[in-house]
């Protein structure tokens, strides 16, 4: 019940959007299919879309695909729900962030992917099995087809880590605080920082949370997620360790308490920036003259004993239920992932496809030598995690987002009566199934 109202409260706020904004509908034209893909809203994926669509529509007469951009919103998901609520959701979709799925699970709006009797066979050529595996929902199919990754490291100021005198990028949580006391400064002599290790987002929204705590969260517990088996298992000491970690950072100043105007680490005013491979292309194209820039991984607690593994950030693939030719859909799918467009993904769009032996690929390895910051993340993409496969799980991230902001950001709490608290109201929403 508590869903279903959340459906229509989104489609009173955003289905007009998507209705009026362009239309769904899929049918038939002069005797050809037609279906709607909906990319991602960001120019490089709407670059890559017209592409795709413009090769697809040249070598399939009978299946035309049309394109039209995501809608914009405050969220992806935001607008999905709501397409889903007012039943205009296109046929395929390639912004599918996983931890949303199981709403659109549970609202009965995906097609399960497993039933092509190809799936299998496809998806296990492309991509590792245990990543598969990974999406796969409590009802024991797969509605989303694995698509890109994006490996969340540290990018960091080399000249302002030289200047400091620091020889290497932070390894530990005591190296990175030791480090932040040399780079945060104050460089005007007015007695305030103007310059400072790292900028954090302060804002309180859950998805925020994906890039601070919970990135960090992964990498100090050696690739946990939030839940296991549809139960809390985040109330543990990494957690604690990752509050405390932020904590400092904000207590001490070393983290800013405002806002920028612009891209604050290509600006100077700090030294690191966590980040994807997205960024890269962006870094490239405006940093200013003289600017020298690295990659290295998140930092760990200084007592980790275990392997090196980051967040994926996955974005992937899915067929809605509404659509009256899911097997050609699904054909438009593969045709996606073949490989001269994860290729294509690459170069227009600085993100990589989550397919096995990327670096050694022949396909891909001239891409990599004309990339080489490119080639970090990719050496890192086989140790991401993504997220839990529930319904729930963005509520999940507003309790914690709630805890992580009084007790890191504003101190109002210690670290382990907010992780704990963000546990017991976890619980509370988790119950309600």
């Amino acid at each position: 019940m508590f869903k279903k109202l959340s459906l229509v409260l989104l489609a009173l706020t955003g289905c007009a959007i998507i209705i009026f904004g362009c239309s769904s509908k899929t049918g038939e034209k002069d005797g050809k299919v037609e279906l709607v893909y909906w990319p991602s809203s960001n120019q490089q994926e709407i670059d890559l879309a017209e592409e795709v669509v413009k090769r697809w529509n040249e070598s399939h007469p009978d299946v035309r695909l049309i394109m039209q951009p995501l809608p914009e919103s405050r969220s992806g998901e935001e607008v999905l729900l709501a397409a889903i609520a007012g039943g205009t959701t296109p046929d395929v979709c390639s912004n599918i962030w996983p931890g949303v799925t199981g709403q659109f699970v549970e609202a009965g709006a995906l097609v399960a992917v497993d039933q092509f009797e190809d799936f299998e066979t496809f998806m296990e050529d492309r991509t590792p099995r245990e990543l598969i595996e990974s999406f796969r929902s409590p009802d024991g199919h797969i509605y989303q087809v694995p698509w890109k990754g994006n490996p969340i490291m540290m990018q960091y100021n080399t000249k302002l880590f030289r200047d400091a005198h620091i020889g290497s990028p932070p390894q530990t949580y005591s190296e990175f605080m030791s480090a932040a006391a040399k780079l945060t400064t104050d460089l005007d002599g007015d007695g305030q920082y103007d310059r400072w290790v790292a900028d954090p987002n302060m804002r309180a929204e859950w998805r925020e949370r994906l890039f601070d705590f919970y990135v960090f969260y992964i990498v100090a517990s050696g690739g946990h997620t939030l839940l296991k088996d549809g139960q809390v298992d985040f109330d543990n000491r990494e957690a604690v360790r990752v509050f405390q970690f932020w904590a400092e950072g904000y207590q001490k100043g070393y983290f800013p308490r405002v806002s920028f105007t612009g891209d604050a680490f290509l600006q100077g005013k700090v030294a690191v920036h966590i980040t994807g491979p997205w960024n890269i292309a962006h870094t490239e194209k405006n940093k200013p003259e003289g600017f020298e820039y690295d990659i290295a991984p998140l930092p760990v607690p200084d007592e980790y004993q275990g392997s090196q593994v980051t967040y994926g950030d996955y974005k992937n693939i899915a067929i809605f239920g509404t659509t009256k030719y899911p097997q050609q859909a699904w054909e438009f799918v593969k045709f996606m992932l073949g490989t001269d467009n994860d290729l294509r993904l690459l170069e227009i769009c600085d993100q990589l496809p989550l397919r096995k032996a990327l670096l050694s690929d022949t396909t891909f390895q001239d891409y990599f030598r004309r990339n080489p910051m490119m080639e970090k993340f990719a050496a890192l993409l086989p140790h991401t995690v993504g997220v839990d496969n529930s319904p729930y799980l963005q509520e999940v991230f507003e309790a914690i987002s709630q805890e992580y902001e009084a007790c890191c950001i504003y101190g109002r709490k210690d670290p382990q009566q907010a992780v704990r608290d963000a546990a017991i109201r976890s619980e509370k929403i988790l119950r309600r199934k």
